[in-house]
């Protein structure tokens, strides 16, 4: 039988997993360079510090959760960050936004 402890651990973890699908499917939704690139960068740094926190929930305060919340900082700082300098190099290099076909309303 499991304790409260690992029934909420496991609720948050599954929590951040599904967060993470639909970041995914999310993606797919997108057609362009530009918004994918936040979707993913979105879902990714909130699914992975959900799961982390699932992570340390279930552990309980130790010396293994110190390392864990230490990589939590890192994700927060970096995550958005990267994806940032993707976006940026992206502009820089001239990637383009492709249009979306116009509306029905537009082709008047």
């Amino acid at each position: 039988m499991q304790t409260a402890l690992k029934v909420i651990s496991n609720t948050v973890i599954i929590a951040g997993l599904i967060y993470m699908f639909f970041g995914v499917v999310g993606m797919y939704k997108f057609k362009n360079f530009y918004p994918r690139i936040l979707t993913t960068s979105k879902a990714d740094t909130v699914g992975a510090l959900t799961v982390m926190i699932g992570i340390i929930i279930g552990h309980g305060i130790s010396y293994f959760s110190g390392r864990v919340l230490l990589i939590i900082i890192i994700i927060v700082i970096l995550n958005p960050l990267m994806a940032h300098i993707i976006a940026r190099a992206a502009h820089l290099g001239g990637h383009k936004i492709v249009n979306p076909e116009p509306k029905s309303r537009d082709k008047l």
